[in-house]
């Protein structure tokens, strides 16, 4: 049984370090995942907190991650970026995955833009067309909602039937229309748990579920902001095409590298959107 009692302790230790920590209380959320980390340089009159000095934060290993939250002004929006995440893969439990976007819709962020790299199943793609979620697939052995909830975060059974918001999926489609934004798509997204790659036979068996991107992280930290009453964006640069009919290797570097290409077009899209929003 999870000791909700601790996790909760664990939470409140955490709100009450940034509350002292923070000079500004972010508005927005952003979480920026592999190889998209360099949006934080153009944020202004930010702070950076490693995540190792934030109490109740879990360790980043995976070395594309650089496990920092910083917290500053972009595009005229008080912003908190969490420049890295964790993933289910390195052990963590869904709910530890979470953890920093349950500490900062606490903090009281009411907008979460959720990134990630991940495999495009949609074969009229090509590297490095950027995905706005329509929806997605929990495919993860864990919810980070599984045992006790604690009512005044959110509700015991939350409502997923439309869990990206239409007026931010509407910014999205707007900012893509900006000179020098290309390729941008909209697709269901699904999440597995990794670290092995997928299969060309687990990969047919994504694309008839209905995906049209993989990767192994967001959708814990989508839920958990979802449960806690946020309004939630969902991005992916698609790193690679999978075809399970011509299946090539698929390599972490290529991965990083082609988000790294992309991520210029993925920053400016954000910035264009975070300029529009309203908080």
């Amino acid at each position: 049984m999870i000791n909700i009692k601790a996790y909760k302790e664990q939470v409140e230790e955490a709100v009450a370090f940034l509350q002292t920590h923070l000079p500004v209380l972010p508005e927005i959320l952003i979480q920026l995942g592999t190889g998209l980390g360099n949006l934080v340089e153009a944020m202004e009159g930010s702070i950076t907190l490693p995540y190792e000095e934030i109490p109740g934060f879990p360790h980043s290993t995976v070395t594309s991650h650089a496990g920092n939250l910083v917290c500053g002004t972009l595009a005229g929006k008080t912003c908190a970026i969490l420049q890295g995440r964790f993933h289910y893969y390195e052990g963590y439990s869904a709910r530890e995955v979470a953890f920093p976007v349950r500490v900062l819709s606490l903090l009281g962020v009411r907008i979460a833009i959720i990134t990630n790299a991940s495999g495009g199943l949609n074969r009229s793609w090509q590297a490095g067309t950027i995905m706005i979620h329509k929806d997605h697939i929990n495919h993860l052995p864990d919810n980070p909602l599984r045992g006790p909830n604690v009512d005044e975060w959110g509700p015991r059974f939350p409502d997923l039937s439309d869990p990206y918001h239409p007026d931010l999926q509407n910014l999205a489609w707007q900012a893509a229309q900006q000179p020098g934004i290309t390729e941008v798509t909209a697709g269901t997204y699904v999440c597995i748990p990794g670290p092995s790659l997928e299969t060309p036979a687990e990969t047919r068996m994504l694309k008839q579920w209905g995906a049209d991107a993989v990767g192994m992280s967001s959708v814990p930290e989508i839920i958990t902001a979802l449960h806690g009453g946020l309004q939630v964006l969902g991005l992916s640069v698609v790193a690679n095409i999978n075809d399970p009919d011509n299946f090539t290797p698929i390599l972490l570097e290529d991965i990083v590298e082609a988000a790294s290409q992309a991520e210029p077009k993925l920053q400016k899209l954000i910035l264009e959107i975070v300029q529009e929003i309203e908080v």
